[in-house]
């Protein structure tokens, strides 16, 4: 786990990180959701919708963002204020998800970070963009 602090971050500042999204994982997104849409429960359904399998959790993939933020970068002192994200293409269990955040901007009247934030896949497509603002948190004596 990184451990920046605002001070120690500059715009263009970037971090990454590589996931594979398991069936584990919607299982465990399931029973902590209670999302049960055909369109990621069942194979046949999300077949005649016109995908080639299951479609993962829009959500699940956007929940890698808290990692993003809450261990690479910043890391241990964030306090995520706000997330915008698009869904730009649909992600599938096994996918290998690549999640990349870069510094685009520094407030430094209320110390808070904005990132561009994006997912891709393993074939290099884009499934996910947006924007998080980032504060900080820091030790109270």
């Amino acid at each position: 786990m990184n451990d920046y602090t605002y001070k120690e971050l500059s715009v263009g500042d970037e971090k990454e990180f590589k996931t594979e999204i398991t069936e584990k994982m919607m299982r465990e997104f399931l029973s902590i959701t209670g999302d049960i849409n055909p369109l990621h429960n069942d194979e046949k359904f999300a077949q005649m919708m016109g995908h080639s399998r299951r479609v993962v959790y829009g959500m699940l993939t956007a929940s890698l963002l808290s990692t993003l933020a809450g261990v690479y970068i910043p890391g241990k002192y964030s306090l995520v204020h706000q997330v915008e994200t698009k869904f730009v293409k649909p992600v599938y269990v096994g996918d290998v998800l690549i999640v990349t955040g870069k510094v685009s901007e520094l407030n430094d009247s209320f110390e808070q970070m904005t990132m561009k934030v994006t997912i891709t896949n393993q074939n290099g497509e884009k499934v996910l963009r947006g924007i998080m603002k980032v504060g900080f948190l820091y030790e109270r004596k």
